[in-house]
């Protein structure tokens, strides 16, 4: 089944189950899939598109936002393309990123998300002006956090695609944690401390949730 939204044809992906409800869904190859009941006929399910071309054209959006952000390299708040070129090492120039291959590439970046990590909670942690022990600093992938304190352990974790942003950001999820030791809860008295030392941290929680 084809669709035309804002003069665009989109294919149409029907997958019929037993089930109640209608959904329909983006992905990220630019096709639109609707899971209907086997009794939903296809003029059924163009008059619901038809209603609701508002919301598809939001999905449409956010995923060739995400496709695009999927097909650039994300270093430290900035976008590089990607060039290989014969070359001993990782090499950044304007907009372009050089490397031999990717696996150069891929052996800088973790080096890099080492290297500024430690070097930002460091910074962070002695502008800190409250009686804590340093907590331990691990590094790995989280889907859904930023940051994690670990009470019991007392460890704090990095989520290493904070990389992708500029130190501001990584600063804030690193005060955000230390924050925690004192206030191991989202209470008034912790966003207070997490204010003093980022005033702006409500801008910089929207920017990172875009």
């Amino acid at each position: 089944m084809k669709y035309i939204l804002d003069s665009v044809e989109y294919d149409v992906i029907i997958e019929k189950k037993n089930n109640k409800n209608l959904y329909i869904r983006v992905k990220e190859d630019g096709k639109i899939y609707v899971t209907c009941n086997y009794l939903t006929t296809k003029s059924m399910i163009k008059k619901l598109m038809d209603e609701n071309t508002s919301s598809l054209r939001k999905m449409i959006k956010n995923i060739e936002k995400q496709n695009e952000k999927n097909n650039k390299f994300f270093y430290l708040g900035k976008s590089y393309d990607i060039i290989i070129s014969d070359i001993t090492k990782v090499t950044i120039t304007d907009d372009k990123i050089y490397t031999k291959d990717m696996k150069m590439l891929n052996k800088w970046y973790k080096d890099e998300i080492e290297r500024v990590f430690d070097e930002r909670y460091v910074i962070v942690f002695n502008r800190f002006k409250e009686n804590i022990k340093s907590p331990i600093l691990k590094i790995r992938t989280m889907k859904t956090r930023w940051g994690v304190y670990n009470k019991k352990n007392h460890t704090i974790t990095l989520n290493s695609k904070l990389i992708e942003f500029d130190v501001s950001k990584i600063d804030y999820v690193i005060v955000h944690e230390l924050s925690h030791i004192i206030h191991f809860n989202h209470s008034k008295a912790f966003w207070a401390l997490v204010g003093k030392y980022i005033p702006n941290y409500k801008e910089i929680r929207k920017e990172m949730k875009e």
